[in-house]
């Protein structure tokens, strides 16, 4: 399907006026060739290979963005999972790795690194411990890089090892960079049923099925579809809502996918997806709990909310569907509380809740995303945290995760600050009666009946 001149001009005054952006383009990387049983010659290679191949990545999107007017606001790099290449190797260790990682992104010039990741959802390997254990080292000492593990699918079921393993993990992590509100956790989610195509941080990896170098592209576009929806009368139903929604979700995917084909012909590697997700920001008028009030919520986390949030999810996928050639990563709306300007105004005034968050969650990309708590919540309170979240997804068979901020020295109402895309956090108060007895219980939630699809 060819790109029109009028698609062009028409993208020009979403950018111009409703705030459009492209969220990302991030090239996924291969590292299958750099395992090595020496540390050092291991991260030798890693570094060689990135910055090679990644060599022209920033060059090649700012020329897009100045020949077609389309901001890119970040520029991004996903990698082989590093537990994968790092089980050649003996080191306990694996901090060399995160660090010569955040040297390459450094090098590229690029904004974030992902791939310091495992997937342990059915058991957990040597390595796989390993650079679990490694995680706090691992962001208190890097800028760029961001870790993700998976430890729960709709295969396999949950892993409760590995869900109160994470949870000490990010209890650690917070702590380790407490001088810079916690940011470490920031950078930080466990999944459910992670994709291996995701072009979005903290959670971009480059799966095992991928080629050697794609390039995904992730777009926003909450402005957009708030203008769009201003045009509808009070009166219009939610059918026409839909519509809308669909209609818009199809304008913006096409400016993704111009750019995709662009980029990925350009850099000489393979086209891989478009990610539909609607992505907020904290700017003003970009902001996914501003389109639930323009639908109709009074504020969002009031009733009717998720049932809001479940019509743009969906309408958003069946527009977004037809505008690009590969569809893929997570593609639905995102509700991160600290980089969503109508999510914190929300929370500041006690409309949402995290138990209503988790609500949302059901019917929305991601999951409870960019969260943070009082730092004296226990491990056991955000296993429990985390082990709902993993069930909603293995049980729904959707991708879901738990991005939580645990805040060292301080309580509700306080706030944490990140700057940038990340943001800003209000302390939420988090239900305290977790107990002590489920998380520390061990084993697997087994797989559900509804995973035996052969």
């Amino acid at each position: 399907m060819a790109i029109t001149p009028e698609e062009v001009a028409e993208t020009l005054s979403m950018v111009s006026q409703q705030n459009l952006d492209l969220r990302t383009i991030t090239m996924g990387i291969s590292l299958g060739a750099c395992a090595d049983e020496s540390m050092e010659r291991m991260c030798t290679k890693v570094y060689d290979r990135i910055t090679h191949t990644a060599e022209h990545l920033v060059e090649v999107a700012d020329d897009l963005e100045r020949e077609y007017g389309i901001p890119i606001a970040n520029k991004r790099v996903s990698v082989t999972p590093i537990a994968q290449i790092a089980a050649a190797c003996p080191d306990k260790d694996l901090t060399p790795l995160a660090v010569t990682l955040d040297r390459a992104a450094e090098t590229l010039g690029i904004d974030f690194l992902g791939g310091f990741s495992a997937l342990v959802q059915k058991g957990m390997g040597d390595a796989d411990r390993r650079l679990i254990t490694s995680i706090p080292s691992a962001l208190a000492t890097t800028e760029r890089v961001c870790s993700s593990v998976n430890v729960a699918s709709t295969r396999a079921g949950i892993n409760m090892d590995a869900v109160m393993l994470m949870a000490d993990t990010i209890v650690k992590t917070a702590a380790a960079t407490t001088e810079r509100d916690c940011c470490g956790a920031a950078k930080l989610v466990v999944f459910a049923n992670m994709v291996e195509d995701s072009p979005f941080m903290a959670g971009a990896i480059h799966g095992s099925g991928e080629a050697d170098a794609v390039i995904n592209v992730g777009v926003s576009g909450p402005g957009v579809m708030a203008a769009a929806l201003r045009e509808l009368p009070e009166t219009a139903s939610l059918m026409a809502v839909a519509e809308k929604i669909k209609e818009t979700a199809f304008k913006i995917t096409r400016a993704g996918e111009l750019m995709s084909r662009q980029a990925s012909a350009r850099l000489g590697v393979e086209k891989g997806i478009v990610d539909l997700s609607l992505a907020p920001t904290p700017a003003a008028g970009d902001s996914v709990a501003e389109i639930l009030e323009i639908i109709g919520v009074g504020r969002t986390g009031g009733p009717g909310t998720t049932c809001a949030l479940a019509l743009l999810n969906d309408a958003v996928k069946k527009g977004g569907v037809m505008a690009s050639s590969s569809v893929g990563g997570l593609s639905g709306a995102f509700i991160p509380v600290s980089e969503d300007a109508g999510m914190i105004r929300a929370t500041e005034e006690g409309a949402l809740t995290l138990e209503k968050l988790e609500a949302m969650t059901s019917v929305c990309s991601v999951g409870l995303d960019m969260i943070a708590v009082p730092g004296d919540t226990t491990a056991e309170t955000i296993a429990g945290l985390i082990a709902d979240e993993m069930a909603i997804g293995v049980i729904n068979t959707k991708t879901t995760a738990v991005r939580v901020i645990p805040a060292i020295g301080h309580d509700v109402g306080d706030t944490l600050v990140f700057g940038g895309l990340l943001g800003t956090a209000p302390v939420m108060p988090i239900n305290q009666f977790a107990g002590s007895v489920l998380a520390h219980r061990g084993g697997r939630f087994p797989a559900p009946l509804n995973s035996l699809k052969n």
